[in-house]
């Protein structure tokens, strides 16, 4: 029998999933740690919070993986409790409880103020806004809404997430001041859907009248919008992003598909023509924009001839990011009802000849970099280089500059100019300008 160590306790918390599940952790370590509490990210620990995401069969696998992987840690006495939170959590609790049983106890994402409970720790008001980041100490996510009010019918966000709720502006300029003096040097915004920013509270979009306020925070120097929603976007931000140079030119808007009859299906409220309208607004606006998208193929009904029309988009659309992911059956969404006809080898082929088609786009996009001078914030040293980014490019997902570190000395969380010196599909590599 195992006996109760007198160690103090520390609370190793996991994150899983999106940017958005890494905002909540950095906030719950910061509940935590005001309360005295030893907790890290990721690390040693012998008590365990998992943050789990509930997404797509992919996201779920993982985090029901973890789950296990720590129950029967548990099991073996290698850690003391178990905590389960966030998405999947959300979703499934009752299963979960059911299947795996080790687990001491499951939360929502919501219940922010009894998982602290549970670890011991009180939920303080006053902190707001304040977290322990997990990011390099360089940039930090921003999260400006919670929730999506949206009907896509794919999607189980709705279910997990609840409605759209905004964060008033006061309470964003003031969460961005605290980075800033921190040294958050770049603000990425994320929301389920940033296009409905503002709605709730203001009874207007109001994304621009956020955005003026935070390019006056002092120390902030780059501004990047992630998740806009297509239909209803605000037009006033593209004239902001053109004058205000600490807003990134660029932003991430996933449209999932442009097929008319897939689009209309998925409940999008948009279509080919509108959509493809809106792409040349935003690069009239803003020359020289760097658009990221996301596509889903595979979805129910979806035929070889809706797929040809995605396909030859892209190769027209030339995006400078985009990612593209097979459909996933999901439970409680409308899309649940339909048949899910498309065999799961189409699904892959056609994702596979999708980001062959983007790598060459990307390539040629790259190769015109050459000999360019970019503005780049580095990250981190990763083995024999620097690594950065240019204003272009978000992190984990985006390219990179890498700038050899037997050559070359730059120093990391600051900007520096670098000159592109070669590229691949992916990747740039520079030295200091």
């Amino acid at each position: 029998m195992r006996t109760k160590s007198l160690k103090k306790n520390k609370i190793n918390v996991i994150t899983l999933g999106c940017s958005k599940n890494t905002y909540d952790s950095e906030v719950l370590m910061g509940q935590l740690k005001a309360s005295g509490k030893d907790v890290v990210h990721e690390q040693e620990g012998n008590i365990v919070v998992i943050n789990t995401c509930g997404f797509i069969d992919n996201a779920k696998a993982e985090s029901v993986n973890t789950i296990l992987e720590y129950a029967d840690k548990k099991e073996r006495g290698l850690v003391d409790k178990v905590f389960v939170t966030g998405c999947l959590s959300e979703r499934y609790r009752p299963d979960l409880e059911k299947e795996i049983p080790n687990v001491d106890q499951y939360f929502g994402t919501t219940e922010l103020p009894l998982l602290l409970k549970a670890l011991g720790a009180d939920y303080k008001h006053e902190l707001l806004g304040e977290r322990l980041t997990t990011t390099p100490k360089n940039y930090a996510y921003l999260k400006i809404a919670e929730g999506c009010d949206r009907p896509c019918s794919f999607c189980a966000i709705p279910l997990m997430r609840g409605k759209h709720v905004s964060q008033t502006i006061e309470k964003l300029v003031k969460e961005a001041e605290g980075l800033a003096k921190n040294g958050v040097k770049e603000l990425i915004l994320i929301a389920q859907d940033l296009t409905y920013y503002g709605l709730d509270l203001y009874k207007k979009r109001n994304l621009a009248e956020l955005l003026e306020n935070l390019v006056k925070v002092e120390g902030i120097e780059w501004i990047r919008l992630h998740y806009a929603f297509p239909t209803g976007f605000p037009m006033d931000v593209l004239e902001l992003m053109k004058r205000e140079p600490k807003i990134c030119n660029y932003i991430d808007i996933p449209l999932q598909h442009i097929s008319d009859n897939i689009l209309k299906s998925m409940r999008r409220g948009t279509t080919k023509e509108k959509t493809t309208k809106l792409l040349k607004e935003f690069r009239a606006a803003v020359p020289g924009m760097t658009i990221r998208t996301t596509l889903i193929v595979g979805y129910p009904g979806e035929t070889q001839e809706d797929f040809e029309i995605m396909r030859d988009w892209v190769q027209e659309m030339k995006f400078e990011r985009l990612g593209c992911f097979a459909y996933s059956h999901e439970e409680n969404t409308h899309a649940f009802s339909l048949e899910d006809d498309v065999p799961h080898e189409v699904k892959q082929a056609r994702a596979t000849e999708i980001m062959d088609l983007q790598s060459q786009i990307s390539w040629d996009l790259n190769q015109e970099k050459v000999g360019e001078i970019f503005k780049c914030i580095i990250d981190r040293k990763e083995g024999q280089y620097f690594i950065g980014r240019t204003e272009f490019d978000s992190p984990d997902v985006d390219n990179e500059v890498l700038i050899d570190a037997s050559k070359f000395y730059v120093k990391t969380g600051e900007f520096v100019n670098i000159k592109i010196i070669d590229a691949t599909e992916f990747d740039l590599y520079g030295e200091p300008a």
